[in-house]
C-alpha cells in the first residue's frame, strides 16, 4: 500500500492555518520558525485581512519583533489597518529609531491618534526624533543608552545594567556614556573594562576621554565614512552644545544607508514617492507610476515632433530613420552617466551647486573622447550601409558627436541645477536629459543632412 504524499507548505501556507484555527501560540511559534528574511515575503503574500489578524493574534512584544523586519513603509501600513488602541501597545514595545521611522510612514491624521494612546513618555520621544531629517544621525540614532555622571560608582552602573537585562529592558550597547556636570559629553566607558575594574571605582577614571561623535545633523553619508574609518559599534550624537541626545548603532546606519540608495534608485527609475512595494493597494501603485509616465509622454511627444518638421528630409534619405534612435539612446546612456556621477558627488560633497564650469570641462574633456571614439564607429556604419557615400558617414558621425557633447555636458549640470533649486537630482534629471537628448539628436541628425540635401553634397 502506497504511503501518503507528504506535502510541505509554505510559510504564509503555515500562517494561514493558524489563522483559520485562531491559534494564537501557533502562530507565534511558526513565525519564530520562519527565518527572518522570508517573514517580509510571507506576510506579503497574505491579503490584507489575513494580514491584521496576525497582528492582532500576535501579543505586543511579538508583534513589535515582526513589524521591525519589515520595510518602515509596510510596517506602517499594516499598522494603519490595525485600531489605534491595538496599534499603540506595538508601536510602545518597538526601539526608539525603528518607531519613529514607522511613524513617520503615517498619514498624520493616523499617526497623532496612535500616538494619543501611547505611553506619553515614547510619545514625546517620538515626536522628538520626528524633528530631524530622516537621513542624518538625529533621523537613525536611538535614544536607549546608558549615561551616568562622572562621579557615579563602576558597580553602580553594573547593577543597573544587571537589573535591566533581568527586567528583558536591554540597551543592546557596549559601552556607556560618561557626562560631565553640565550634561554634555564628557567619554565613553567600555562595558567590558568595566567588568574588570573595582565595584567603587569612578567611572571617569576608566572613561575614554574626548570621545569621537557625530552632530544630529551629521549626513549618512558621513556617518558612512566614519564607521569606515572606525571599528566602533555605535557612535554617540549630540546636539551643537554637545549635550548626548542618542546613539546610532553601525547596524541601523548600514540599514539606513541602504533604504537610502534604494529610495534614489526608484526616484531615478521613475517611481516618484522613492518607495513602492507590491503589498501596497493596486490603485495607490498606479496613480505613483501613472503620475511620472504621463509626464514623459508629454516631454516624449515634444521630443518626436522634431522629426515631423524633417519630414522631406527623411522621405529623401529613409535610411536616417535606422541611425536616429541610436544616436538618441546611447546620447542617452551618455548623458545618465554623467548624472550619477553628479549625483554621487553630490551626496559626498565633492561638489556644490555653483561648481557649474568645473564640472562642465571634466564631462566635456570625456565627452570630446566618447563622442570621437563612437561618431567615427557610427560614421563608418552609415557608409557601409549608406552604398559607400561618405557624406552620409559624416553627417551621421558629426550629429552623434554633438549629441554625445550635449549629453555629458546637460547630464553633468542639470543635478547640479535641480539642487540649488532644492529639487531632488535623481527624480528630475533622467527625464529633462531624455528629452533634450533626444530633441537634440534628431534635430542635429536631420539638420545636417539637410543641408547636405540643399547644397547637393548629399
Amino acid at each position: 500500500m502506497a504511503e501518503p504524499e507528504l506535502k510541505i507548505q509554505t510559510p504564509w501556507e503555515e500562517i494561514r492555518d493558524c489563522i483559520g484555527r485562531n491559534d494564537p501560540a501557533g502562530l507565534t511559534e511558526t513565525l519564530d520558525r520562519i527565518p527572518s528574511s522570508d517573514v517580509a515575503r510571507a506576510l506579503a503574500r497574505l491579503d490584507d485581512e489575513e494580514r491584521m489578524r496576525v497582528f492582532q493574534m500576535l501579543d505586543p512584544e511579538d508583534a513589535a519583533d515582526v513589524i521591525e523586519e519589515l520595510e518602515d513603509s509596510q510596517g506602517a501600513d499594516i499598522l494603519e489597518d490595525l485600531p489605534a488602541h491595538e496599534a499603540a501597545p506595538i508601536l510602545d514595545a518597538m526601539e526608539s529609531d525603528r518607531r519613529a521611522d514607522i511613524v513617520g510612514e503615517l498619514e498624520e491624521e493616523d499617526a497623532e491618534e496612535i500616538l494619543s494612546r501611547m505611553d506619553p513618555e515614547e510619545a514625546q520621544d517620538v515626536r522628538e526624533l520626528l524633528q530631524h531629517d530622516p537621513e542624518s544621525a538625529g533621523g537613525v540614532m536611538m535614544t536607549e543608552y546608558l549615561a551616568y555622571p562622572g562621579d557615579t560608582e563602576v558597580g553602580t552602573v553594573l547593577r543597573e545594567v544587571r537589573e535591566q537585562t533581568d527586567a528583558g529592558d536591554e540597551v543592546g550597547l557596549p559601552y556607556a556614556y560618561i557626562l560631565s556636570e553640565t550634561g554634555k559629553l564628557a567619554g565613553v566607558l567600555s562595558l567590558r573594562e568595566a567588568l574588570m575594574a573595582p565595584a567603587t571605582k569612578r567611572v571617569k577614571d576608566l572613561m575614554i576621554p574626548n570621545p569621537v561623535y557625530v552632530f544630529t545633523d551629521t549626513g549618512l553619508q558621513e556617518l558612512d565614512d566614519i564607521f569606515e574609518r572606525y571599528p566602533f559599534w555605535a557612535l554617540p550624537v549630540t546636539d551643537e552644545h554637545g549635550v548626548l541626545e542618542g546613539v546610532v548603532r553601525r547596524v541601523d546606519l548600514e540599514e539606513a544607508w541602504s533604504e537610502a540608495q534604494g529610495r534614489s534608485f526608484l526616484r531615478f527609475s521613475g517611481i516618484v514617492s522613492g518607495d513602492e512595494l507590491r503589498s501596497m493597494p493596486l490603485w495607490e501603485r498606479s496613480r505613483r507610476r501613472l503620475s511620472w509616465l504621463f509626464v514623459n509622454l508629454l516631454l516624449s511627444g515634444v521630443a518626436a515632433s522634431v522629426v515631423l518638421a524633417y519630414q522631406k528630409t527623411i522621405d529623401s534619405v529613409f535610411l536616417l530613420v535606422f541611425f536616429m534612435p541610436v544616436i538618441a539612446n546611447i546620447s542617452g546612456c551618455n548623458g545618465n552617466q554623467a548624472v550619477a556621477v553628479s549625483i554621487r558627488e553630490l551626496a559626498l560633497g565633492l561638489i556644490k551647486p555653483e561648481d557649474f564650469f568645473h564640472v562642465w570641462m571634466k564631462e566635456l574633456f570625456v565627452g570630446l573622447i566618447n563622442g570621437a571614439s563612437l561618431g567615427a564607429v557610427l560614421g563608418v556604419v552609415a557608409v557601409v550601409f549608406g552604398g559607400g557615400s561618405p557624406m552620409l558617414g559624416l553627417v551621421v558621425g558629426l550629429a552623434f558627436f554633438l549629441n554625445i557633447l550635449v549629453a555629458v555636458s546637460l547630464g553633468g549640470l542639470i543635478p547640479l541645477l535641480l539642487r540649488r533649486f532644492k529639487i531632488d537630482p535623481a527624480l528630475g534629471a533622467p527625464p529633462i536629459l531624455t528629452t533634450i537628448t533626444d530633441m537634440c539628436g534628431f534635430m542635429l541628425v536631420l539638420g545636417l543632412a539637410s543641408i547636405a540635401l540643399a547644397t547637393g553634397l548629399l
